[in-house]
């Protein structure tokens, strides 16, 4: 079973022709995905989208959107979690590339969902760009205060980081940077990456892979993910599919597996 674990479907560049793009996706295999949620504010169209059966979503504010809730409640979280469509919290961490929102803000937001996601028992799904310090000093002293589950969503960040991710637990998804001629460094990360937590998405409507790269992304090229995944780690194509199908399902537990 292909997986998309971290589609934006519910973005204004799909408006056009979002049935066409879900049925693309099932043509190409791919089975299941999950809307991601950008902005708590924007959950219902989020939502919307996951009317559909194979299509699942969480809640969630982004780190370039923090600035919009500063106060924003793990409560407010939980609550709209309740929703059995809902099977994670986030997108949500620190973005200090762009810094759209103030980093103090980004880190009081950020851990608001890591106490949504300690009392929900769902994933956390993590972004972290140009913060790695300081996302790891954050992740272990939240774990230390309560253990959860936690995704670091299309990783990029450095090698420390992915290690102290790892030893709290964290699964890791693999992107089409993957594919790109100039991330030598983002696939020497996931050589490394525990074999058994390692899941695949596309992110769309950004970072299509090679040979698609430079046009809007779309779950359909899923497949390409997957087979650079296997190149780098040296596993057949089943093999990629059985161990990231396992630990998508293993992380993303609210779902019913076929």
């Amino acid at each position: 079973m292909l997986i998309d674990s971290h589609v934006n479907l519910h973005a204004p560049q799909f408006d056009e022709d979002r049935a066409d793009v879900i049925e693309r996706a099932r043509a190409a295999g791919v089975a299941l995905m999950v809307n991601i949620s950008d902005k708590v504010s924007g959950f219902a169209a989020v939502r919307a989208v996951a009317e559909a059966p194979d299509i699942w979503c969480t809640v969630g504010t982004h780190p370039h959107e923090a600035k919009e809730d500063p106060d924003l409640s793990a409560q407010t979280l939980i609550d709209l979690a309740a929703d059995p469509k809902v099977v994670g919290i986030g997108e949500t961490g620190l973005d200090f590339h762009y810094d759209l929102s103030p980093r103090d803000i980004q880190a009081r937001v950020f851990r608001a969902h890591v106490a949504a996601a300690r009392e929900t028992g769902l994933p956390l799904v993590v972004h972290t760009r140009e913060a790695d310090e300081v996302m790891a000093a954050i992740l272990e002293e939240e774990y230390a205060a309560g253990p959860f589950r936690m995704l670091m969503h299309c990783y990029t960040s450095g090698a420390d980081l992915a290690r102290r991710a790892a030893a709290l637990g964290a699964w890791f998804s693999v992107s089409g940077i993957a594919t790109f001629k100039a991330a030598q460094d983002v696939r020497d990360v996931i050589a490394d990456m525990p074999a058994e937590r390692i899941i695949v998405e596309t992110d769309c409507p950004y970072l299509a892979p090679v040979p698609q790269r430079g046009r809007r992304n779309e779950p359909a090229y899923l497949p390409h993910v997957l087979a650079k995944l296997a190149e780098i780690r040296g596993w057949s194509l089943v093999e990629a599919e059985a161990r990231t199908e396992d630990a998508f399902f293993a992380l993303f537990d609210r779902i019913p597996r076929p």
